[in-house]
């Protein structure tokens, strides 16, 4: 089982993109993964924007992620927010660092 989890856990070897659309807002949000923190794939979210108030550590939403190859279709995945962090001093100033886990594979 371990080695099934770790095979989700970077996410950004095998997807370029993913969507995420939240229940209250009337957009749909894509954003590049990037691998930023070690061993975990995150999304840089800008600190004004309107979806940052509804993402919440824990959280689990349905995420469609696009692959590298676009020859393959995109997959839905139960993914979590594993952390949120404001990155002040770093290289994405004006950023928070939202870092994600995949929790169930792709459907």
């Amino acid at each position: 089982m371990a080695e099934k989890s770790s095979h989700y856990e970077n996410i950004s070897d095998q997807y370029y993109s993913a969507e995420l659309t939240v229940k209250g807002l009337d957009l749909v949000y894509q954003f590049k993964l990037r691998n930023l923190v070690s061993k975990s794939t995150c999304v840089l979210v800008r600190q004004d924007s309107n979806l940052l108030p509804w993402l919440k550590t824990g959280d689990i939403f349905n995420v469609k992620y696009y692959s590298k190859d676009s020859s393959y279709p995109p997959h839905s995945i139960e993914t979590q927010i594993r952390d949120i962090t404001k990155d002040e001093h770093g290289k994405y100033g004006g950023h928070y660092l939202v870092c994600l886990k995949i929790m169930k594979g792709p459907r």
